[in-house]
C-alpha cells in the first residue's frame, strides 16, 4: 500500500514539473542562444532560419533599419504599400522573434484579407483613419475604425485586413513575434497560384460557374 502511494506521489510530482516547464510551442520563434545572430542571407546551407554571420563581419549598421520613407502606393488598384523589416531585409532580427512593417495607404487603400501563419500582429495608426478587421475560426467578424495613436492586435493565423477610410493618406506601423511571419494573401493564393488550383475545386467551393472562376483568375495571372 505504501509503495502504491509513493508511486502515485511520484507521478503527481512529475506531472506538476511538466506543467510548470516552458512550452516551446507557445513562442513563434525559438529563443536565441547568443547575444545576436545577424543572418547570413548568402550562406550555402538552408536551415529553419538563417546561419549567423561571423561576428568579425558584423558592424553597427547591421543593427539599424530605416522605416521613415513613405512607400509608393499607386502601383496597383489596392493603393497601398508595405515596407518590411523582417529577417530578409533586416538580418539583425534573425532568431530574435521580432519583425516590423511600415504600411502606407493611399486614399481608399486596402491591405487585402490575409493571414500570418507564423506570428500574431500588433499595430499602431500614425496618420489617417483605418478600418481594421479580422475573422475568427468561429466565423465571427470583429472590426473598428482606428485613429492616430490607437492600436490593434490580430491573433496568429486569423484572416484580417486594413482599409483606409479617411479622406487622405494613412500610415501604420505593425509588429510581429516572428522574424519572418509570412503572409497568405487569400485572393492571390486561391486564384493566382502556380500551377493553378483546379476550377472544379473552386467552382464547387464558391458555388459559382466556371466562367466566374476564369474571370477572377485572369485578374491574378502573372
Amino acid at each position: 500500500m505504501m509503495k502504491s502511494s509513493n508511486s502515485a506521489l511520484y507521478l503527481l510530482s512529475c506531472l506538476t514539473v511538466l506543467l510548470l516547464l516552458p512550452v516551446p510551442s507557445l513562442s513563434a520563434d525559438p529563443d536565441q542562444l547568443q547575444d545576436f545572430c545577424v543572418a547570413d542571407l548568402n550562406a550555402p546551407i538552408s536551415i529553419n532560419g538563417f546561419p549567423c554571420k561571423p561576428a568579425s563581419k558584423v558592424s553597427a549598421n547591421d543593427f539599424f533599419f530605416d522605416l521613415s520613407k513613405e512607400g509608393v502606393t499607386n502601383t496597383s488598384n489596392l493603393n497601398f504599400s508595405i515596407t518590411p523589416a523582417n529577417v530578409l531585409t533586416f538580418p539583425a532580427v534573425n532568431t530574435l522573434g521580432i519583425a516590423m512593417n511600415r504600411v502606407d495607404y493611399g486614399p481608399g487603400g486596402l491591405n487585402p484579407p490575409h493571414s500570418h501563419p507564423r506570428a500574431s500582429e500588433s499595430g499602431v495608426i500614425i496618420k489617417g483613419r483605418v478600418l481594421v478587421g479580422f475573422v475568427t475560426t468561429q466565423n465571427v467578424y470583429y472590426s473598428k475604425v482606428l485613429k492616430p495613436g490607437e492600436i490593434f492586435v490580430i491573433p496568429r493565423g486569423l484572416v484580417h485586413f486594413q482599409k483606409n477610410v479617411g479622406k487622405g493618406k494613412a500610415l501604420a506601423y505593425t509588429s510581429f513575434n516572428s522574424h519572418l511571419p509570412g503572409a497568405v494573401i487569400l485572393a492571390t493564393t486561391i486564384f493566382g497560384s502556380q500551377p493553378s488550383m483546379p476550377n472544379e475545386v473552386l467552382t464547387q467551393a464558391f458555388q459559382v460557374d466556371d466562367s466566374v472562376i476564369n474571370t477572377i483568375k485572369s485578374k491574378f495571372s502573372s
